[in-house]
């Protein structure tokens, strides 16, 4: 059976999963920033990841101002970027760049020339707050940029996508000379880091696609599906990559680094033709400012000033590696998972260890092994999951584990020590100590073995005896009985003058508690020998005793007061073991046990007058004879009882129980001329104590409805 201790730690774990579960359900805004935060930390310590290769940003740089001068440049040389980025074998071309005022004529011309005869590239367009309401014939070139295909589940009355009331166009001759347009907006979270973006959004009662998810339409030759239910956005794909957004239509980005991570070129290399031919082949370009004063500077996870081309370019890579990072149901369950599994484990693992120190190590530990599996699924599949959440279920489940343990099981300690120092083993002591989980007090019902055990005549005793040499004697007998007790694994109830009360299977759970109270019996009876020899040589007198033995369910706890208690069991069990030790002045025995007991024992050995004891690395045998049904003073209920020994031979059981089944049937002459041969040949006793009741019974019979049971007269 798994101890109590272990299913308090258990608890406390799954108390804290479900406080944590429940915490990450009501997306409260602390804890989520700080989740966002430690996921910052998690980016860095991944470190450099290399993007697509096919993905190349152009930069405006320092280097290209100063050799082509300052921005803005004429557009004709804008015109020759785009030619000269064709003649590099670039499929698809996107400006992170706006025109939206016109220059000179002949140079507007020409790069309209220039856009409209590569027929690959991509505009951007700004989404504003307030603003100049827009020609028509630029709306109308926007309009052919929106998304077409947009399927809706079920009842959709409204999109919960970012919408902008205003926007600034691409002057109509450059806008309709483009294969394509998206808006470069970035918004970042509410504490000013980009951690992810709107790739979606509504201008106008019409959904358009970001510069990225237009350059990706483009750039795969498929058209974007958005799929929308009333919740929001349900699904979006571009061919065959399916863009994980949330239902608002923003996307986790998945940084590859700090500035720099992507290949990038002066644009001034591009235009003076430095570069080998086709050494852009199939790439997908972004053009942009990187200069400081140019550039649109972002604070990222991984870069405090990275340039917003690069945002743009980290989706696109994100998505043609299949990188982008996913927060579903499956991720959402991965998350509880961590939640339940490590708080669990550092639980289980506290309920084994009982020191600070190790437990603090264990703490330590399945940090520490939360942090690793959390490193390795981040750097190996582009899952996003939660870093904060499964590290509140561990300390929660360290922090109320330890509280307990400090205070409950210290106390207890304290109190158990108290309690049971004075009445069990010192080995039993420690064991309760090291599993007090297993000890229930302050009264519990269980099923134990009672041992009583008396000395016989002992009033006559202790009227020849000096009450200095009477305190000797029981010194020197309760003694070694009592470490019999105690080395059987049992308790000492108490001391009833010259009486010992014991109990078995209390408070720890023994297993065969009934045969080690017959097996201290047995030994007790073997060490009276020594004790008796010693008292002879002394001048003492020699003393005999009886035992009786009963199991069954009683009432077991300290009781008393603050100041003084006991550890005691109460009820008809404990009552029916006293009659069962005075019925051996009866019986002429000295161990009687109840039917109870009896079949306790068989059931553990499956034998009718054998039991085999085990105990560590010794083994007793006890013979056992069925002796008469009787009722105590008291009890209205009949009870069979059972002589125990270690020695009786098995054919006298045998003839014994045979005459006593010739008793219970009324054929006492019979059954008498047996027990009289048992009598003179065994010097058995107790059938001469049946041999005298079938004589009396021959004189004076029962009547026919006699039941067999012999009613006591003594307690």
């Amino acid at each position: 059976m798994k101890s109590h201790r272990f299913f308090i730690f258990i608890a406390i774990g799954i108390a804290s999963v479900i406080f944590t579960v429940a915490l990450y359900a009501a997306r409260v805004d602390f804890f989520n920033s700080l989740d966002l935060k430690l996921k910052d930390v998690r980016f860095r310590a991944r470190g450099n990841v290399e993007p697509d290769k096919r993905v190349v940003i152009v930069a405006i740089d320092e280097k290209s101002i100063n050799e082509l001068g300052r921005w803005p440049w004429d557009r004709k040389t804008i015109a020759r970027l785009v030619e000269n980025l064709n003649f590099y074998g670039a499929k698809t071309i996107v400006f992170d760049v706006i025109f939206s005022e016109p220059s000179n004529e002949v140079s507007d011309r020409a790069l309209s020339d220039a856009i409209l005869k590569s027929n690959n590239v991509i505009l951007g367009y700004f989404m504003r707050s307030e603003g100049e309401p827009p020609l028509k014939e630029s709306l109308a070139l926007l309009e052919d940029t929106r998304i077409k295909i947009v399927k809706t589940i079920g009842n959709v009355t409204e999109v919960p996508v970012y919408s902008f009331p205003s926007i600034e166009l691409n002057i109509p001759i450059i806008a309709k000379s483009a294969h394509g347009a998206g808006y470069f907006n970035i918004i970042p979270d509410s504490d000013g880091i980009l951690r992810s973006v709107n790739i979606l959004m509504l201008y106008d009662g019409n959904i358009y696609p970001s510069l990225a998810l237009s350059a990706l339409r483009h750039y795969t030759g498929s058209e974007i599906v958005l799929e929308i239910a009333n919740y929001g956005v349900d699904n979006l794909l571009i061919g065959s990559y399916r863009i994980p957004c949330d239902e608002s239509g923003r996307l986790t980005l998945n940084y590859y680094g700090k500035q720099g991570t992507f290949r990038t070129i002066p644009a001034v290399d591009i235009i003076k033709k430095r570069l080998k031919h086709d050494e852009l082949k199939d790439s997908l370009v972004f053009i942009g400012a990187t200069e400081i004063g140019l550039s649109d500077l972002r604070a990222t996870p991984v870069d405090p000033v990275l340039p917003g081309i690069e945002v743009h370019a980290t989706v696109v890579s994100n998505a043609l590696q299949n990188k982008l990072l996913i927060k579903d149901g499956r991720v959402i369950a991965l998350d509880i998972l961590f939640i339940i599994i490590f708080a669990l484990m550092l639980t289980t693992s506290l309920s084994l260890v009982r020191r600070t120190l190790a437990a603090l190590i264990l703490f330590l530990v399945v940090l520490g092994l939360y942090y690793i599996t959390n490193h390795l699924v981040f750097k190996h599949y582009p899952l996003n999951t939660s870093v904060l959440f499964p590290l509140i279920s561990i300390t929660l489940s360290y922090f109320g584990s330890e509280a307990y343990r400090n205070l409950f099981e210290e106390r207890q300690s304290r109190f158990l020590k108290k309690a049971f120092s004075s009445y069990v083993s010192p080995e039993l002591v420690s064991e309760i100590m090291k599993r007090p989980d297993m000890l229930k007090l302050g009264g519990e019902k269980r099923e134990i073995t009672v041992l009583f055990s008396d000395i016989r005549g002992f009033t006559t005793l202790s009227e020849r005896l000096t009450p200095e040499s009477l305190v000797s004697v029981l010194n020197q007998y309760l003694s070694p009985m009592t470490d019999i007790v105690l080395k059987n694994k049992g308790t000492l109830d108490k001391y009833i003058g010259d009486a010992i009360m014991a109990i078995y299977n209390a408070p720890l759970n023994i297993h065969d508690h009934a045969a080690l109270a017959c097996k201290s019996a047995i030994e007790m009876l073997e060490r009276l020998k020594d004790i008796n020899n010693s008292f002879k040589e002394k001048g003492l007198p020699e003393i005999d005793i009886g035992v009786g033995i009963n199991t069954g369910e009683v009432i077991v706890g300290n009781m008393g007061t603050d100041m003084r208690f006991d550890y005691t069991a109460i009820g008809d069990t404990v009552n029916l073991a006293s009659r069962l030790e005075g019925m051996n002045k009866v019986y002429k025995t000295h161990i009687i046990i109840s039917e109870f007991t009896f079949r306790y024992l068989t059931r553990l050995n499956d034998l009718t007058h054998k039991v085999i004891v085990q105990h560590s690395l010794n083994s007793s045998t006890l013979y056992i004879r069925e002796l008469d049904m009787i009722k105590v003073k008291g009890k209205d209920k009949p009870v069979t009882i059972y002589q125990v020994s270690s020695d009786m031979d098995e054919v006298l059981i045998n003839k014994f129980e045979g005459a006593l089944q010739l008793y219970r049937k009324q054929q006492f002459k019979e059954a008498r001329e047996v027990f009289e041969m048992l009598e003179a040949e065994y010097s058995d006793k107790t059938a001469g104590v049946f041999a005298e009741r079938c004589a009396e019974f021959i004189n004076n019979p029962p009547g026919d409805n006699w039941d067999g049971v012999y009613v006591a007269k003594i307690k």
